[in-house]
């Protein structure tokens, strides 16, 4: 089983940042990054984070959490639940449209190890199809539940399978508070962070951790834009934490 995230990659910058390098006595500049705030840079790459959702859509709270991303000029990953789909089509069309990532978390929040071949195609295949239908072709890469898979898991996931490197478990109460200091007291460069767009007390935390991290001068990116601007092409059946810069 081969894990990607704990060993530094490539750093590439293609094109969600302009960062210039300042000679002495020069102003810094501002530049605007897509799906982020502008962040004022005096010399070198900013941080980049991907924030994560799972288990979701729920209309009511996923609507408000788009709403508040996009406020924010922040772009998210959402790995949804097939059985959640139908009722919420226009909330799926909207959070593809305003540039978020849109990926698989089975039909049913099922454990993918316990399936047959049969079931996992039904489980994740079902969800992919329903997602093709609404959005159109694309690549809806999996989360498993609980991020447990197997060898088998990883042979039939047809596209990469993606876990994280931050866990606030944030499901575990309703507690804002201790949700929060729990990113931010792990979070760094490269970091995929996982929550849940489910609870109204998740939502109220995300918010507060994307608005403390951009004071910090963090950038917000998808699992694709961040595994692409570090120079990672996305490989079949490889699980995939975080994605750190090149020390040098």
């Amino acid at each position: 089983m081969r894990r990607y995230g704990l060993q530094g990659v490539g750093l590439g910058m293609l094109g969600l940042c302009l960062i210039l390098a300042l000679g002495p006595g020069e102003e810094p500049e501002v530049r605007e990054a897509a799906g982020s705030a502008l962040v004022e840079v005096e010399s070198g790459p900013p941080p980049l984070v991907a924030l994560t959702f799972d288990d979701g859509p729920r209309e009511v709270t996923t609507r408000r959490l788009l709403e508040g991303l996009e406020l924010r000029e922040v772009n998210a990953t959402f790995f949804l639940v097939g059985s959640r789909i139908q009722g919420c089509e226009a909330l799926i069309q909207d959070m593809a449209a305003a540039g978020n990532q849109v990926g698989v978390h089975t039909y049913d929040h099922v454990m993918v190890t316990d399936l047959s071949r049969r079931d996992f195609d039904l489980q994740v295949g079902k969800t992919r199809a329903l997602l093709i239908d609404l959005l159109g072709e694309g690549e809806y890469w999996l989360r498993p539940p609980y991020g447990i898979v197997d060898q088998s898991v990883e042979r039939w996931a047809d596209g990469p399978l993606i876990l994280w490197s931050v866990d606030p478990e944030d499901w575990k109460d309703s507690d804002t508070d201790r949700i929060v200091a729990a990113v931010l007291e792990h979070v760094k460069d490269g970091d995929i962070i996982l929550m849940h767009d489910i609870y109204q007390s998740s939502v109220d935390a995300a918010l507060r951790i994307v608005d403390a991290l951009l004071e910090r001068g963090y950038l917000f990116a998808t699992v694709e834009q961040l595994m692409d601007l570090r120079g990672v092409e996305p490989e079949q059946g490889i699980l995939y934490t975080a994605f750190p810069p090149v020390e040098r």
